[in-house]
């Protein structure tokens, strides 16, 4: 049986939009301001043969303070089943 973006947003824990995460390498405070569910190539095919995908889940995120008036950073990464990127940089906090 495949993953499905439903399963990857509850086996990774990941947060719902407006919710905050802290970023476990700087301290810093980011709010989830986006989901989106998408399909990333594998690259298990290394004669590019045949075109796999896998899904994703895509989250965009907002920092929350620190920088100067009027300029925002935002983030976006893409997770998947098979990696662990999430629990290892980010904590949900609120």
């Amino acid at each position: 049986m495949h993953a499905t973006h439903d399963d990857i947003i509850r086996e990774k824990k990941l947060p719902s939009v407006n919710q905050c995460v802290r970023s476990k390498k700087h301290n810093t405070i980011w709010r989830v301001i986006g989901k989106k569910k998408v399909w990333l190539k594998t690259s298990d095919d290394p004669k590019g043969i045949k075109c796999r995908s896998t899904p994703a889940v895509y989250l965009y995120y907002l920092r929350v303070k620190g920088g100067k008036p009027g300029i925002f950073k935002i983030l976006g990464f893409a997770y998947t089943v098979q990696e662990n990127t999430f629990e290892a940089n980010w904590e949900v906090i609120a």
